[in-house]
């Protein structure tokens, strides 16, 4: 039976829009753009970031690049990946809350992860604005420096989790201290949280990244 030139179109139509649907069908494609949408990265800083091996990692990041999601460019030895544009950043936003929305699996696995774990309830975001410029909470950013110089909560201070405990003498215990990293599935700001209650610190997490921080009206830096 022959195909109407309108049936062609759509199904035209929808193959290419099942190519963003395959480029995202594998979970460390899904970490990867996660990951970009915190600042640009070399294959090698992914590889290691979501533990794959630098040939995994690349072949990932070529199905992802073939779906137009993200673009690269060579600087000298270096491969250097980012997110295509701002369109990204709402497309993986808007995958996380549509399987927050419709699966109960992910509330059962973070309830399951959280068990016991102090500090660990949402922080109000316009109430941690008001105490931190009033001088009564510090915001933490815990991600590697990269990540903080390509976007920041206004304020926030830089303490990559690796180097939290060395810096813990220069920390103000009268002070409640907020915890962030790259959003509600991203254990350092748990692991932080952690380590300043354990010594002595009044410290929470804040669930947001700074994506999800700038969607809401809230002040953002770069540098």
């Amino acid at each position: 039976m022959a195909v109407s030139p309108n049936r062609r179109f759509r199904d035209d139509i929808y193959e290419q829009f099942t190519r963003i649907g395959k480029a995202v069908s594998s979970p460390k494609r899904i970490e990867l753009l996660e990951l970009l949408c915190q600042g640009e990265r070399t294959v090698d800083a992914l590889a290691r970031a979501s533990c794959l091996s630098v040939a995994n990692a690349s072949q990932h990041l070529k199905r992802l690049q073939a779906a137009r999601l993200v673009d690269s460019e060579k600087s000298g030895s270096f491969v250097i990946y980012r997110i295509a544009d701002e369109s990204v950043y709402v497309f993986v936003h808007a995958i996380r809350v549509l399987a927050e929305h419709r699966l109960a699996e992910i509330e059962q696995i973070t309830r399951q992860f959280l068990e016991g774990k102090d500090g660990m309830e949402g922080v109000d975001r316009v109430a941690l604005l008001e105490r931190v410029r009033s001088g009564d909470a510090i915001v933490l950013d815990v991600r590697p420096p990269e990540e903080f110089r390509a976007g920041h909560i206004e304020g926030a201070l830089s303490i990559p989790l690796k180097e939290l405990e060395k810096h813990l003498p220069e920390l103000a215990k009268d002070k409640e201290i907020v915890a962030y990293c790259r959003g509600p599935y991203c254990v350092m700001s748990i692991e932080a949280v952690q380590m300043l209650r354990a010594r002595g610190f009044r410290a929470a997490r804040l669930e947001d990244d700074v994506y999800e921080w700038s969607l809401h009206g809230l002040p953002v830096a770069k540098g």
